[in-house]
């Protein structure tokens, strides 16, 4: 899958992930591979990136949206903390 986080500012993280949470409006959630289509807002939290079992990277977000639509996922936040 491939993943993008993008701020007003810049892009953040840019690459190939196998799964990705998300701090979701009614709760955190995971994106993998062939999730269905999705578009969800986000809060104040932790994105959290899968790009294999070992490897993980974390980034503090500042609210916004995130949208899932064949294995593509765009994360649009507020800001980085």
């Amino acid at each position: 899958m491939n993943l993008e986080i993008l701020t007003p500012d810049k892009k953040v993280f840019e690459g190939e992930v196998t799964g990705v949470t998300v701090p979701g409006t009614l709760g955190s959630f995971q994106i993998l591979k062939d999730h269905a289509p999705i578009i969800s807002t986000l809060e104040d939290g932790e994105v959290i990136i899968k790009a294999n079992k070992i490897d993980e990277q974390r980034f503090f977000i500042k609210g916004g949206v995130v949208e899932a639509i064949h294995n593509k996922i765009v994360v649009l936040a507020e800001g980085i903390a």
